[in-house]
């Protein structure tokens, strides 16, 4: 997880599923993204959250999927907010994106699978 940057936070929005791409980070076994006020931050706070990342190794032509179940919260005492605040996430839209929130995992899952067929780097290694 620490290796892919970008993943899906899935929430619940007036009841219904919906799931947002966001730039993350673990951070002490946590998971850490930063938004502006609105939909995301209204769902993950206080809440139970999903947050997904997967990838593909192209040196062994395998994939992997990890997920983790856990509760949202809305980062607000200073110190923790100047903690987040150092982190290296850097967000893909323009626009201040002041607000962090801490995804604090209750179950970790993921698979690891080959490919069938699928490219290899072909790159050798010095």
């Amino acid at each position: 997880m620490r290796e892919a940057p970008v993943g899906r936070l899935a929430v619940l929005v007036d009841g219904r599923p919906d799931i947002f791409p966001v730039n993350a980070i673990v951070d002490h076994a946590t998971i850490v993204f930063r938004t502006a006020p609105g939909t995301k931050l209204a769902a993950a706070s206080r809440a139970d959250v999903a947050y997904e990342v997967d990838g593909y190794d192209l040196h062994d032509g395998a994939g992997w999927s990890v997920v983790v179940k856990g509760r949202g919260h809305v980062v607000r005492e200073s110190q923790e907010w100047l903690s987040a605040a150092s982190l290296p996430i850097f967000p893909w839209q323009e626009g201040r994106k002041s607000w962090f929130v801490r995804i604090e995992p209750q179950r970790v899952t993921g698979r690891r699978l080959r490919v069938s067929g699928g490219a290899r780097s072909t790159a050798t290694q010095s």
